[in-house]
């Protein structure tokens, strides 16, 4: 088939590059001159592993191109995926569709035959509806367009491998010819046995949303239960592991640490708020503020071990900082929490060394003050405290007896738990994590640090302070 990709972000230049490896000749589309002339190359312009494969194997067979023309996609194709961004607006928690409704308002007079229009970017339920409408005004007389939605479940660092094998396709369509269209385009992967769910707009609107939304409650959850661990002198991890054998829970994002962040979680939940909100129907999800809260106290949770790791004070401390991204395998720092951390305890005067294995460069633009360390053992040389911030697996291979012998003094916060404190120990470090005890106790002897925040210090996430590196606030 050919269709267009109209949007190569994260999503887009993704969902361009696997269509085409499924067999379709696909155009993608972006106002973004340098943008579209890397992937025109084969170059990525982030990272994502396996992407830059597909774009040189697909852009050299000309089955995958790019342009910056509307009127171009308009003419190559009848079936367009829209993948703009959806951002949360600057003065509210609503999400900012303005991306969107360019996109529709642009090509929908520029149709010279009957076309189907499918959103993939997360939007407030009933923006299907509301597009519907705007196409529908635009379009030349005797040319009909459908919208239907059929939204991304995309993980930062695995995005490739879950469009080609998701573990579930969605689509809200309005009439049977969407439906059929759609199956047609995602044939090869309903031939594999992936499940296919065809449903109305509203509700694969709400299918992505309420699921962002469950995960973003389940990690928020366990941090919850990592703050109460801290008090009680619990261990967070073991809490995890035992809350994760029962099949109705399970383990996975059942880790505690410095929560989540990104392009997506954040301004997702609070979009579902406002929309709920709109629709008169808030108090449903209300609790969807606490988890937002409880996310960004983490960050500030986080500030306060480091700083009682340092004997109570970040002034003239040399800190090396080990993550800039909100996540392991992505260069994306948008609301990363290590880079709110790092923000910081820079604000409270401490010399920063920070290294990531791919943010750098990101991080660099997002926030000055820190230095920014190519080599990880040049970030901790004479470090005063080592604060594991983003769960590379480079940094979970690290040697701990090699690194003590670089810093100043081997004190380590493992803000994610995924660094194994007992080899940690026993190379001579004082490890400090959320959740966790000091050091392991003999049984009944808890010894917890009990780092106690009051409920009004921590940030309002729900009506985010602009400027605030731990609300999450847009900057």
């Amino acid at each position: 088939m050919r269709l267009t990709v109209i949007g190569t972000g994260y999503l887009g230049a993704v969902h361009a590059a696997c269509m085409a490896d499924i067999g379709h000749d696909v155009l993608g589309v972006d106002t973004d001159t340098r943008k579209i002339e890397a992937l025109a190359e084969g170059r990525a312009p982030f990272f994502e592993p396996g992407l830059p494969e597909l774009l040189t194997r697909h852009t050299r067979k000309g089955r995958l191109g790019f342009t910056t023309s509307l009127q171009d996609a308009a003419d190559f194709a009848d079936l367009h995926f829209v993948c703009v961004g959806t951002p949360q607006r600057p003065d509210s928690l609503a999400a900012d569709l303005r991306h969107v409704e360019a996109v529709v308002d642009g090509l929908a007079p520029l149709l010279t035959r009957d076309s189907l229009i499918v959103g993939k970017s997360t939007v407030p339920v009933g923006t299907t509806r509301a597009l519907s409408r705007r196409v529908a005004a635009r379009l030349r007389p005797g040319v009909d367009a459908e919208v239907a939605w059929n939204p991304e479940f995309l993980r930062e660092g695995y995005a490739v491998q879950d469009t080609l094998r998701p573990d579930r396709l969605v689509v809200g369509v309005t009439s049977p010819h969407a439906d059929q269209r759609l199956r047609a385009v995602y044939d090869s992967m309903l031939s594999a046995g992936v499940a296919y769910v065809s449903t109305d707009p509203a509700t694969a609107e709400l299918v992505k949303v309420a699921a962002n939304s469950f995960l973003a409650t389940k990690i928020s959850f366990i941090n919850a239960m990592a703050e109460i661990c801290d008090a009680a002198g619990a261990d967070v991890v073991t809490l995890a592991d035992a809350l994760g054998h029962d099949v109705r829970i399970g383990r996975r994002f059942l880790s505690a640490g410095l929560g989540f962040g990104g392009g997506c979680l954040p301004k997702d939940i609070r979009a579902f708020l406002a929309r709920a909100e709109e629709l008169q129907v808030g108090e449903a999800v209300s609790f969807l503020r606490q988890v937002d809260r409880i996310n960004c106290r983490q960050r500030r949770r986080t500030v306060d071990l480091a700083r009682h790791l340092l004997g109570g004070t970040f002034a003239g401390r040399r800190v090396a900082v080990l993550g800039a991204t909100f996540k392991p395998g992505s260069d994306d720092v948008r609301d990363s929490p290590a880079l709110a951390v790092t923000a910081e305890i820079v604000a409270e005067g401490a010399d920063v060394f920070v290294h990531d294995p791919e943010g750098l460069d990101n991080a660099r633009a997002a926030l000055s003050g820190p230095r920014y360390c190519m080599d990880v053992m040049e970030a901790c040389r004479d470090a005063d405290a080592v604060l594991h911030l983003t769960e590379w697996r480079e940094y979970r291979d690290l040697d701990p007896v090699k690194l003590s012998e670089v810093v100043r003094a081997p004190r380590l916060l493992d803000a994610r738990n995924a660094l194994d404190p007992a080899a940690w120990r026993a190379a001579g470090w004082h490890v400090r994590a959320l959740g966790r005890p000091a050091h392991v106790p003999p049984p009944g002897q808890g010894d917890a640090l009990r780092v106690t925040i009051p409920q009004a210090a921590g940030p309002t996430c729900t009506a985010p302070t602009p400027g605030d590196p731990l609300s999450g606030a847009p900057k």
